[in-house]
């Protein structure tokens, strides 16, 4: 069953172009549309030369837009501006808000069944505007809508892999709440394997995922933020998504989705993913004193931040 027909725009960008390379090199994979509005026939040219069997195909423009969507399963959209240095990823907000709105208004037309995968910043603003655009063309189903969080949980990987001497692909470390500074809060009390740290060095491995971001901008010295880490985190999203969408059973993934789990209307929580999407919230489970403390401190960023998306996507023409 692997067939599945996936479609990436802003596939010439920083994040764009390496993973359109790892969706290229899947099995999964039997067709990629490759969207922007530059560069694309050249990319599309390129990866269409790899000894894999996924067709490739570039679209370039607004005008091809539409065709690029036709028939696809899965959308990934990481297009948009980077960050640069001492931007947060709320100051990505006006430039980013208007491409996502536009971008998800043409999937919402041509391809409303698709599995829809945000990776423009800032998240915690462009899922809700996603969701507002789909209830406008009145083909809204917050089971498709993934605001990708995954980088931030494989940061988590690495870090407590590192410092524990572990195999990082052994270890996994849920991170719930939402993608940006303090909203993003990774849960160690229930990495498995088991691992535990003194407070303050908690602490600071707490920080550094928060704050892992900023530490590529800063070492790219505004030459961009992290694009190959994203594109293998974003890849692996979509590995996930479709190997639950043809029948795998017990594929769970975190992801930043509309949500009951908290008083945030979107809350970022371990998914159970299925043929249909989200096939069930598994919720933030037992945590820590320390936690509970995060998920409380994060709660009114992140309803801001949520109340500028769904301000904007109200007003968007």
């Amino acid at each position: 069953q692997n067939n599945a027909k996936v479609a990436v725009l802003g596939a010439s960008g920083g994040i764009g172009q390496p993973l359109s390379l790892l969706l290229k090199n899947s099995p999964l994979v039997s067709r990629l549309s490759l969207y922007d509005i530059a560069h694309t026939p050249g990319v599309a040219a390129d990866l269409s030369h790899i000894e894999t069997r996924a067709s490739v195909k570039g679209f370039l423009g607004p005008e091809q837009l539409p065709e690029c969507l036709k028939g696809c399963d899965v959308v990934v959209i990481p297009a948009g501006v980077p960050r640069k240095p001492g931007m947060t990823r709320d100051d990505l907000f006006n430039t980013n808000a208007s491409i996502v709105a536009t971008l998800t208004s043409a999937c919402a037309k041509h391809c409303p069944e698709a599995m829809i995968c945000i990776i423009s910043n800032p998240v915690n603003s462009t899922i809700p505007i996603t969701s507002e655009v789909f209830k406008k063309h009145g083909v809204y189903n917050p089971k498709r809508i993934f605001g990708v969080t995954t980088l931030d949980i494989v940061r988590a990987n690495t870090f407590v892999a590192e410092l524990k001497g572990l195999d990082p692909a052994r270890v996994s470390v849920p991170v719930i709440g939402g993608h940006a500074g303090k909203t993003i809060i990774p849960l160690i009390s229930q990495c498995t394997p088991k691992v535990d740290f003194p407070q303050d060095q908690l602490e600071k491995l707490t920080g550094r995922i928060q704050e892992a971001g900023t530490e590529v901008v800063q070492a790219k010295a505004g030459a961009g933020s992290a694009t190959l880490s994203m594109a293998y985190a974003g890849a692996r999203f979509v590995f996930s998504l479709v190997d639950a969408m043809n029948g795998k059973q017990g594929v769970t993934e975190c992801a930043f989705v509309r949500s009951e789990e908290t008083e945030s209307p979107y809350f970022s929580t371990p998914l159970l993913l299925g043929k249909n999407g989200i096939e069930k919230n598994l919720g933030i489970g037992k945590i820590t004193p320390f936690e509970e403390k995060m998920v409380a401190d994060a709660m009114s960023e992140l309803k801001a931040s949520i109340k500028k998306g769904e301000e904007f996507a109200k007003n968007f023409k």
